[in-house]
């Protein structure tokens, strides 16, 4: 398996995968941790949904990961399209007999590629930590924020759990996107569905159905993200989007087992 792994992040060093969705992302870091300062005092808001946070609010402790904070759900929709990429990808292109001749273990092949790919979520997590962290305080005086509780040992714990948090929300909307490359066996149909349902399907059902948020998977992986969101607390939203990633993965490996190689 350990040999799978580093097959796998040799394909995810590849210059057009690598150097376009770190830029990515540290793009989306930038903006929205520049928005948020820049944005401060500004009647639109400055936060999520036009929430306004306030120079008080962001001289708190968890204050300098506020911006990183906000960024969980679109890094998870990066993670999301190349999770199902890496995997519907190899019956796209018919590498997967190929690989099969080297691994024959269809479970170690299959946990390899999951590893790299989780290995891949936790540089570009943290290439996005840091830009955004670098910026806050780039840009703390001209907001008029306090940095001295950023430096406690309280402002550290936020900096870690907030990180632990987003890393989890990563994973979890990439081992969604594996779902779906495992299920689709199609790259465009998976990377499509996923985001689609992501940002567009889910937001209309939270705003038609009441009470949908508290069961929409890419909802509850978000708050898991955020560290808990308004109705959704972060146990429950860990705990049920553990479950349906549980499931859904227990029935992909099963068809990845059985299932024909071929497209």
């Amino acid at each position: 398996m350990f040999h799978v792994f580093l097959a796998e992040t040799r394909k995810l060093r590849r210059p057009t995968l690598l150097f376009s969705t770190i830029l990515l992302v540290l793009a989306i870091s930038g903006l929205f941790t520049s928005l948020l300062y820049l944005l401060i005092n500004s009647r639109d808001g400055n936060g999520r949904r036009g929430q306004s946070i306030t120079a008080l609010t962001l001289s708190k402790s968890n204050g300098l990961v506020s911006g990183f904070v906000s960024t969980a759900t679109l890094l998870g929709v990066v993670a999301l399209c190349i999770f199902a990429a890496q995997t519907a990808q190899e019956y796209t292109f018919g590498t997967l007999r190929n690989l099969l001749v080297r691994q024959p273990s269809r479970m170690k092949l299959l946990m390899g590629k999951y590893l790299s790919m989780i290995f891949f979520a936790l540089i570009m997590d943290f290439l996005s930590l840091i830009v955004s962290v670098s910026i806050s305080y780039g840009l703390a005086g001209h907001a008029h924020v306090s940095t001295v509780a950023w430096s406690t040992a309280a402002g550290f714990h936020a900096l870690a759990q907030s990180f632990w948090n987003v890393f989890l929300a990563t994973i979890g909307f990439g081992t969604f996107g594996m779902i779906l490359g495992l299920l689709l066996r199609s790259p465009i149909s998976s990377i499509a569905i996923g985001v689609i349902w992501v940002l567009i399907v889910e937001s209309l059902l939270g705003a038609v159905v009441k009470g949908a948020d508290k069961w929409l998977p890419g909802t509850l992986i978000g708050a898991v993200g955020n560290g808990g969101d308004a109705g959704l607390t972060y146990s429950r939203s860990l705990g049920v989007s553990l479950a349906y990633l549980v499931v859904g993965s227990a029935v992909v490996a099963l068809l990845f087992k059985r299932r024909d190689v071929a497209n």
